[in-house]
């Protein structure tokens, strides 16, 4: 078994060795073989190596010889060419700033060549008046000196004197050209010391001396030289403006203002066109009608232009030149001085206003054909379209100073005003059938929830009294602005509601400022003021109730009303009575206190006195009652001088309770107060007897006393 185990460890000991022999022997094959590649790699690039570095080795040989060259040169450059640069570089400059000289110098002598030629071409132009020529050249001459300013290197005394002769004929040639518009244009000009009036404007006259002969279109070639001439130099526009405002002060605003004045153009064979103002016949305090206006304008501007400014100056007519300056201020005098007293009062007129807008369109047209205006220039004719806000505005206005001028007249002319009186309210049209038969029909289908019991047809009427004449007018005056008010546009239907109720308010402010010492002073006018002031505050109630339907919206909305002035002008009219009834309170009161207290009345002068002062305030009731009683209504009559007749008697009562009375003083009391009783019956009384059961039961009181 020992022996098998050795044999078979022997023969793989074996084994293994030779496995171990084969394997090293294969690879000393294959490390020879790599070494012979090896060997055969490193000797091919290192043989192609050498070749390359000896290249290399050549080139930088080559690159160093080219470096020395190289340094060389640029040494040579430094010492020899870079001093022959500098030399020419000198010598090119000054050719150059010689050759910028000469230039200069060149056209200088072009300038003042052009300058020389210009003024002697100038000269020239101007001695055969051919005023457009002269002022070109002399505007060439000009632009050759600015030319010669702009170098630095100009002399300055050759400039000085170029200016000085080119200022000088400048100067020289406006002189012509302002002699030429003198001889074209001639205003004869009434004298400053004259009034302005219509006397002071027949003395005005404007020439235009611009002849043309036959066949030769106007205005002459003269006048389109001159106004060009000007124009280059530029004294156009202010000659022109002078000329606009000579010519709208003197003849274009009194054309408008002045419905006597006309003007008159005349043609004159050897002077030209005349227009003057003359007057046809006198008409004091008219207005001319716009077409009268139009025509006259137009007459003088056609003349002007046919005669004067049909010229064009750069691409622009000088027509429009003067319808710049003269149109925003004469349409504004035309609106205020003509158009404005063209509106009509009365809105039935309204209709027959077309023909004046038509006018109106017509003058514009005109104006635009012969380039006076612009073609979007329409102020005037935007103000004549306006007419329905323009009238109500002079409605407004007009009713205004008329409510003012009622406020401000006497108060004591009165009228008599009773129960039955109405306001004569005229028939209105009737309001829109939809909304009144909707009203209708919807009043039909309600049911009937009144009471039965109905109050008086004389609850609400105003009781018999007099009222100022100026008052009852001014209720006139307010329906009659409603009425306006009714048919007319929302715009003016408003203007006019609030107006009637500016009128009001104008008196509630007005007339107690106004008046206010004479309703202190006298008490008839204070009455009268309370019965005014009641008056409007009754009809103020139902105004607008009358006058709503009939309205544009918003006002029949509610908005036209004037029951919230009620209250005002009741209390306005309270107040002023009131006021009265305590000056006379006072009168009595003063009156009373000189009789001495009515102690020892057998005293002859403590019974004059006492006597006096009763006879006193007697004769002051009787004559207020003279006063009121048929002026203010009977109820309030009869609380006034009940509460004055009251005060008296309180005041005598509580004097004589102070005192110790005995029988004596009694019989000489009963002296005193007898004969005033006796005379105090009828003057107490109204005309309603069975309102006076108070003041004779006080005068049976003061008989008793």
């Amino acid at each position: 078994m020992a022996s098998f185990v050795t044999e078979v460890l022997a023969s793989s000991g074996k084994l293994e060795k030779e496995d171990l022999s084969g394997k090293i022997s294969k690879m000393s094959r294959k490390v020879e073989e790599i070494k012979v590649e090896v060997c055969d790699m490193i000797n091919k690039r290192y043989s192609d190596f050498l070749s390359c570095l000896q290249a290399s080795e050549d080139l930088m040989v080559q690159v160093d010889t080219v470096s020395k060259e190289m340094d060389a040169l640029k040494n040579c450059i430094e010492t020899e060419v870079l001093q022959n640069v500098h030399v020419a570089v000198a010598e090119f400059t000054k050719l150059k700033q010689q050759l910028e000289r000469n230039t200069v110098v060149i056209s200088m002598l072009e300038l003042l060549k052009e300058f020389h030629t210009a003024m002697e071409e100038y000269n020239k132009a101007l001695l055969e008046k051919k005023y457009v020529d002269a002022a070109n050249h002399l505007e060439k001459a000009k632009n050759s000196v600015e030319s010669l300013k702009s170098w630095k290197t100009s002399e300055l005394p050759l400039l000085s004197a170029l200016s000085s002769e080119l200022t000088v004929q400048r100067e020289n040639l406006i002189y012509h050209l302002g002699e030429e518009w003198k001889r074209l244009v001639v205003w004869k000009l009434p004298s400053s010391r004259d009034a302005v009036n219509e006397k002071a404007f027949l003395k005005v006259e404007l020439r235009l001396s611009s002849t043309s002969k036959d066949g030769e279109p106007k205005p002459p070639p003269l006048v389109c030289c001159v106004l060009q001439a000007l124009s280059i130099q530029g004294d156009l526009q202010h000659k022109l403006k002078l000329f606009s405002q000579i010519l709208l002060k003197n003849m274009l605003k009194p054309l408008v203002m002045y419905a006597s004045l006309s003007v008159r153009v005349t043609e004159q064979p050897e002077e030209g066109t005349v227009l003057a103002l003359q007057c046809l016949e006198e008409r004091h305090g008219e207005r001319s009608t716009p077409f009268q206006v139009y025509s006259k304008l137009l007459l003088v501007l056609q003349s002007l232009h046919s005669d004067l400014l049909d010229v064009s100056i750069r691409d622009k007519k000088l027509s429009t030149l003067l319808g710049e300056m003269i149109w925003e201020e004469l349409s504004q005098c035309i609106i205020h001085e003509c158009l404005l007293y063209s509106i009509p009062s009365d809105s039935s007129l309204l209709e027959q206003y077309s023909t004046v807008i038509k006018e109106t369109e017509e003058f514009e047209e005109a104006l635009k054909q012969m380039e006076y205006l612009r073609r979007d220039s329409t102020d005037l004719l935007k103000y004549a379209r306006d007419v329905n806000s323009h009238f109500a505005s002079k409605k407004c206005r007009d009713v205004i100073v008329a409510a003012r001028k009622l406020m401000t007249s006497k108060m004591h002319n009165t009228v008599k005003i009773t129960p039955d009186s109405k306001l004569r309210i005229p028939k209105l049209p009737n309001p829109p059938s939809s909304e009144g038969k909707r009203k209708q029909e919807s009043r039909k289908d309600e049911v009937i929830m009144e009471n039965s019991k109905q109050l008086s047809a004389l609850s609400l009427q105003l009781p018999a009294c007099r009222i100022s004449e100026s008052v009852q007018q001014l209720m006139e005056l307010a329906l009659n602005t409603l009425c306006e008010a009714v048919g007319s546009s929302t715009q003016s239907a408003l203007q006019l509601f609030f107006t009637v109720r500016n009128i009001f308010q104008l008196f509630y402010d007005v007339v107690p400022t106004y008046h206010k010492e004479n309703l202190l002073k006298f008490p008839h006018l204070a009455a009268i003021q309370h019965n005014n002031c009641m008056y409007l505050a009754h009809h103020l109630l139902t105004l607008g109730h009358h006058f709503r339907n009939h309205l544009p919206q918003p006002l029949n909305e509610g908005v036209a009303t004037f029951v919230d002035m009620v209250p005002g002008f009741r209390k306005l009219g309270a107040q002023c009575f009131l006021a009265q009834l305590n000056v006379q309170r006072a009168e009595l009161l003063e009156r009373l206190s000189t009789a001495h207290n009515f102690c020892n009345l057998d005293d002859e002068d403590n019974y004059i006195a006492a006597s006096k002062a009763v006879r006193q305030v007697i004769h002051q009731l009787k004559q207020l009652g003279t006063v009121w009683q048929d002026v203010l209504p009977v109820s309030i009559y009869c609380k006034a001088m009940g509460n004055l007749l009251n005060t008296a008697i309180a005041e005598i009562i509580t004097k004589i309770m102070m005192l110790e009375v005995g029988q004596w003083q009694r019989s000489a009391g009963r002296r005193v107060f007898q004969p005033g009783g006796e005379k105090s019956d009828p003057s107490f009384v109204p005309e309603h007897g069975e309102e006076s059961c108070s003041f004779k039961q006080n005068q049976i009181r003061l008989k008793e006393e």
